[in-house]
């Protein structure tokens, strides 16, 4: 007999949500703008924009208009300074507090898990590998399949590999970005408040919930 689809799906955004990333994405962002010599945007603005493609990032930070080689130079910049930052013996993108653990808490409940981010496939599978999390994910939907955030074809994906509809489908982020991209895709926000961008964004953009701690994303869940 087949096994039955799980009756939710919770689909995480990576950077900012379960791990740490910001100061390997300003560092690298930085890096791309010097390197071509263009105006180095502010660290708070770079924050600002971790969620989103790179080229809508570079887009929104380059100040001025780009023709499509700056803009290709400048993404490419900034993910192969990623690349090289990995290898360097003192990498690191820690996940927060507890993220382990409440991923195993849901694999125990039966709960489906995706991931949906702004982040590379390739830089999505480092952490992936670095954190041993290749157990809890069924679907992992990056930029290289798909238009970036808010469009809702990364959760649109992710339900259908998981069989799970829009009403059992929670997507779980920091950043306004990610609590339009739930709404434009019938989904259901829950917004953390450990990431970048704070609680009244969240709110304002529509999240159902605001949690403090990843395990308070349990008691949600055991509810639903």
């Amino acid at each position: 007999m087949a096994e039955a689809a799980p009756d939710i799906l919770v689909v995480f955004d990576c950077d900012g949500t379960l791990v740490d990333s910001q100061h390997n994405v300003v560092a690298c962002m930085r890096l791309a703008f010097e390197s071509l010599s263009m105006p180095v945007p502010e660290d708070l603005a770079i924050r600002r924009t971790i969620g989103l493609n790179p080229d809508t990032a570079v887009r929104h930070l380059a100040g001025v208009t780009l023709d499509d080689i700056q803009l290709e130079n400048i993404v490419s910049g900034y993910k192969n300074a990623f690349f090289k930052r990995r290898l360097l013996p003192d990498h690191h993108e820690p996940l927060f507090p507890g993220v382990k653990e409440t991923l195993s808490a849901l694999a125990a409940r039966k709960a489906a898990m995706a991931v949906a981010t702004g982040k590379s496939l390739r830089g999505l599978n480092a952490v992936i590998n670095q954190h041993g999390l290749h157990d809890y994910f069924t679907s992992l939907q990056t930029p290289d399949h798909n238009p970036g955030k808010p469009h809702p074809q990364m959760l649109e994906r992710a339900m259908m590999e998981a069989g799970t509809s829009p009403e059992r489908t929670f997507m779980i982020g920091d950043t306004t970005f990610d609590i339009m991209l739930a709404k434009n895709a019938g989904c259901r926000g829950i917004g953390v408040t450990w990431g970048y961008h704070d609680a009244d964004e969240l709110t304002e953009s529509g999240a159902e919930r605001l949690i403090d701690r990843v395990e308070d994303l349990l008691d949600i869940i055991d509810t639903a």
